[in-house]
């Protein structure tokens, strides 16, 4: 036996303990009682991160004006953020075993304050672009991070509750995020949206120094290629989806080009790196049928969510003639039930059902109150808007935690940063996806109900007179033909509103056959296995 075994043994014995001083023991969290300020910490930082992708939206015209941009120029505020955000994303996994996780979390958030009061201060449009793309990178890393801290420090026996944390930011801040930015942008000014991030994430940085566990520094060797196509295949596919609508899609060359490196380098990569066990990412993830379908389910499911996101406020501002802040506040009621909803199920209803029917009961609630959107009309009322978002809010309180439970299930905790990167990196290419599509198929739509209602404006239609009438006007008046034109308007836009309601409605329901491709997890806890 060694001198220093025969010592421990002593000192089980009652011997004289061993000479040298005891090592230091790292901070980790009880396993029945998870430190608070810490959950609330990267709660609060994966709000922050979630919310500055839609917060700066009903910014956009107040920066055209104090910038003198282009309504094109304007757009790389915005996808200067997302696709620098895509691109880091993935590489949580990564970067989390090569600085530690603790080491990688402040980082972000510091970078993130500071990146945050920069654009604050942006005095011209390529400095904000700049500033943005910082924001990006150092906010990548703060939603998957977040997510597996949370899977980490609770217990078994309460994840559901860790996620249903984590989904009241996720779910609810894009919900807020229009509402608190059109308030904070008519009170104040554009730059507060930005401003705000500074005291919340200074309060998270305090928190989390205090109580965020050290891990050690994993050695590994940089996989520079597959890094470098990982890197291309994600900022050339969300290029493609923030600027397609912008640039007429493929009658770009530049969209051609994008969508190009985005085919090519997405197939090297997975070519190169399926049965390479130090590829960037571990792509044995996706043996998992559990995770690949969960990761699916959340990508389609931003289509339903961020369409709606992107839809309202123009159907609300620009039909119904909505302030901002009042446009933000029909988000409210969604975000409230969102957040109730998630509470109980992440605490009861996922111990007393099998996950995947609370997730097929969350598309079904999710896709009834989108397809009663399609049936809104010029002149629905603020409670006629915000009742079906309503039962949307509840199909998502019961559609996320249950779905991530599941698809983190068989994850073993040396895996939770990288899968949470890989599914949070899903999950946004979904909402770009969402907003391109439904942006793109709105505009096609309005042209094609505008076509059909004017081929109706005839001397021969016996409502033309009518109508011009109450307006003082008759067919040969000079000022018939610009009110005429204004209403055909009108009209095919809320056509158009109509079916992308109706689309998003179908796309909702399309996602329930993979929830029934999942298996059921083993155990009620749902918690990824050791």
């Amino acid at each position: 036996m060694s001198r220093a075994k025969r010592g421990a043994g002593k000192g089980r014995k009652g011997g004289k303990p061993p000479s040298e001083p005891p090592r230091p023991i790292l901070a980790e969290p009880h396993p029945e009682r998870p430190p608070i300020p810490l959950v609330i910490a990267v709660v609060l930082t994966a709000v922050l991160e979630v919310l500055d992708i839609t917060i700066v939206n009903v910014t956009l015209p107040h920066m055209l004006g104090a910038f003198g941009a282009t309504s094109d120029q304007i757009t790389w505020v915005l996808t200067s953020y997302i696709v620098a955000a895509a691109v880091v994303m993935p590489l949580t996994g990564y970067l989390s075993k090569w600085l530690g996780r603790r080491r990688l979390l402040l980082t972000a958030i510091i970078g993130f304050i500071v990146s945050s009061a920069l654009c604050g201060l942006a005095w011209n449009l390529e400095s904000m672009v700049l500033f943005r793309l910082a924001q990006g990178v150092f906010g990548a890393p703060l939603v998957p991070l977040s997510q597996a801290i949370l899977l980490d420090v609770f217990p078994r026996n309460r994840a559901g509750q860790a996620l249903a944390i984590f989904g009241l930011g996720i779910m609810v801040a894009p919900v807020i995020g229009p509402a608190l930015g059109g308030y904070l942008t008519e009170t104040y000014s554009w730059r507060t949206v930005f401003y705000i991030n500074v005291p919340i994430g200074l309060f998270a940085l305090l928190m989390s120094i205090g109580y965020l566990p050290h891990r050690a520094i994993k050695d590994i060797k940089t996989d520079w290629v597959g890094m470098g196509l990982l890197v291309l295949a994600v900022g050339a596919l969300q290029f493609v989806l923030d600027q397609g609508q912008m640039r007429d899609w493929f009658n770009s060359r530049l969209i051609v080009v994008g969508a190009i490196v985005a085919i090519f380098t997405t197939v090297a990569f997975f070519l190169r790196g399926w049965n390479k066990p130090d590829n960037i990412i571990d792509l044995s993830l996706l043996k998992d049928r559990n995770f690949v379908a969960g990761t699916l389910a959340i990508t389609a499911y931003g289509i339903s969510l961020f369409g709606c996101m992107a839809l309202m406020p123009l159907f609300s501002q620009r039909l119904l003639g909505y302030s901002p802040a009042v446009a933000g506040t029909l988000f409210i009621p969604r975000a409230i039930v969102s957040a109730i909803t998630l509470a109980i199920t992440g605490s009861i209803l996922i111990k007393m059902f099998d996950a995947r029917y609370l997730v097929a009961a969350g598309l079904v609630m999710t896709a009834v109150g989108t397809l009663l959107m399609s049936h809104f009309t010029l002149y629905v009322d603020f409670w006629g808007i915000a009742t079906p978002g309503i039962w949307s809010g509840i199909g998502s309180g019961l559609f996320f935690v249950p779905l991530t439970a599941v698809a983190f299930a068989s994850i073993s905790k040396g895996q939770l940063d990288e899968a949470s990167g890989v599914y949070a990196l899903m999950r946004g290419i979904g909402g770009s996806a969402g907003i391109a599509i439904v942006s793109w198929l709105f505009v096609r739509q309005t042209h094609i109900h505008f076509s059909e209602l004017t081929a109706h404006i005839t001397p021969y239609n016996r409502d033309l007179a009518p109508y011009l009438s109450q307006n003082g006007l008759n067919p040969y008046s000079p000022e018939s033909g610009p009110l005429i034109a204004h209403e055909i308007s009108r009209q095919a836009q809320m056509l158009a509103f109509n079916d992308m309601f109706w689309f998003i409605g179908l796309v909702t329901l399309a996602i329930i056959p993979l929830v029934f491709l999942m298996k059921k997890p083993e155990k009620v806890s749902l918690v990824p296995a050791h």
